[in-house]
Order: structure tokens, then C-alpha cells, then sequence
């Protein structure tokens, strides 16, 4: 995996691993924003609010630092950490991925524990191609309502991302722009004359 790209799946799955009378169904969601991790845990929760646990792991960005992991009542480490493994083997980020455990009446004990949520993971992310996308960097830019034909000819020609525009008189316009093309985006606005270019950080 490339710093100019990363890998992360594109539709969501749902995969079942059974053991020992307890059932484990994953659920595996492409996310790029915290916010919308809460989204779909709490629509998780709501479709099985009688199972037992709802565990889950997640990783965005490309920096390794933004992940999260919850054993949710499970001993320590049994069920987050081994999600958290599968995503970490396949290499994808932007993936959350949510374990459901109706339980059976048999202890599994932990490494039964970290067998079953390891493999539901695993299976959740078998059934739903993995995808490598480009890394963006988003700049925010403003400029003239006639300056709007040449901006967007750049956009299409290096296949910038718009995440919001607003135009009036004078335009307003954030994009994402893949960060090998990065120079040559910015060189070519420029070259455009007033238009501002500011990164979002």
C-alpha cells in the first residue's frame, strides 16, 4: 500500500459464524467520519437489541492513529482486538466493522471468544471486494463566478473529489484532490489568478 493510496472496501456485508449454540453475525460498513460510526452501531443495536454483546473495531485514515475497539462486556481483548486484527491483515482502513453475539449457554472461554469474532470478522470481509482509492488532500477554494468553467475543467481533468460547493457571485468550493496530483493542481489554479487556494487541515 502506497502513501498515495490506501485499500478500503466499497459495499457494506454481513457474514455468520456459529459455535457451540452462540451465534456471531458481523456486519461490515465502509466509513470515512466517527459520526458516521455511531450512525450505524446504534442501527445495530436497534435491529438486535435482545443479543448479548455488540463489539465492534474501526480504523480511518491513513495514519494508523484513528481506531477504536470495544469488547462490550466480553473479557478484555477477546472480541475488539481480534476485529481490529482482521481489518489490520487485509490492510484496509475507512472499514468499521460490528460483531453481534446472541449467546448460546456454553462459555467459549477467550480463546474460543477470540476464534469466533476473529473469524466472523474475517468472513465479513471476504464476501466484499476490497478497493484501493487514492489518498486526497482537501483544499478550500474561492474564486469568481467566472472564473467557475476553468475551475472545474481542473477538477475533471485530475479527477478531484467535491465535497461541497457554493455558488453565488462568488464561489466557494472544497475539493479533494489525490495527493500525487497535488502540484500540478495547485500550479494550474494559480496559473488561473485570483482564486484562492487554502488546505483544510
Amino acid at each position: 500500500m502506497s502513501a498515495d493510496s490506501y485499500n478500503t472496501i466499497e459495499k457494506p456485508s454481513i457474514a455468520e459464524f456459529k459455535d457451540r449454540g452462540s451465534k456471531f453475525i458481523a456486519y461490515a460498513f465502509p466509513i470515512s467520519y466517527v459520526n458516521v460510526f455511531k450512525e450505524k452501531l446504534a442501527a445495530v443495536k436497534k435491529e438486535h437489541p435482545k443479543a448479548t454483546h455488540h463489539c465492534f473495531a474501526y480504523r480511518i485514515g491513513t495514519d494508523g492513529n484513528n481506531f477504536r475497539i470495544s469488547d462490550d462486556g466480553e473479557p478484555s481483548s477477546s472480541a475488539g482486538r481480534p476485529i481490529l486484527g482482521q481489518l489490520d491483515s487485509k490492510q484496509v482502513t475507512n472499514v468499521l466493522i460490528i460483531v453481534v453475539r446472541y449467546f448460546g449457554g456454553t462459555l467459549l472461554g477467550v480463546p474460543g471468544l477470540i476464534n469466533a469474532y476473529k473469524t466472523a470478522a474475517s468472513l465479513a470481509l471476504q464476501i466484499t471486494p476490497v478497493v484501493q482509492k487514492p489518498v486526497l488532500i482537501n483544499y478550500r477554494l474561492q474564486f469568481d463566478y467566472t472564473k467557475m468553467n476553468d475551475v472545474m475543467k481542473i477538477v475533471k481533468q485530475f479527477d478531484c473529489m467535491v465535497l461541497k460547493q457554493e455558488v453565488q457571485l462568488f464561489c466557494v468550493m472544497m475539493i479533494g484532490i489525490a495527493k500525487k496530483y497535488v502540484e500540478e493542481v495547485l500550479s494550474k489554479i494559480k496559473e488561473l489568478q485570483r482564486v484562492g487556494v487554502e488546505e483544510i487541515k
